[in-house]
């Protein structure tokens, strides 16, 4: 996998490494990120499956006017 190297504020990887707790600084902020993505993923997940239509073919039914 290609590395990238990022500049951070210290104050912000030193509160990331205590919220963590992981004494590596690289290691928390890895973290944080991966922790980021996979939520995104599963919000996504969740999103999709509102979308689909409802299982065994079932149509909900619309609200009766009048």
């Amino acid at each position: 996998m290609a590395k990238v190297n990022v500049s951070l504020d210290a104050e912000l990887v030193v509160e990331v490494m205590v919220l963590a707790g992981i004494g590596n600084p690289q290691d928390a902020v890895e973290a944080v990120v991966r922790d980021y993505i996979a939520r995104g993923h599963r919000t996504e997940a969740r999103t999709a499956s509102r979308d689909e239509p409802v299982r065994g073919g079932l149509v909900p039914q619309e609200p009766q006017q009048g």
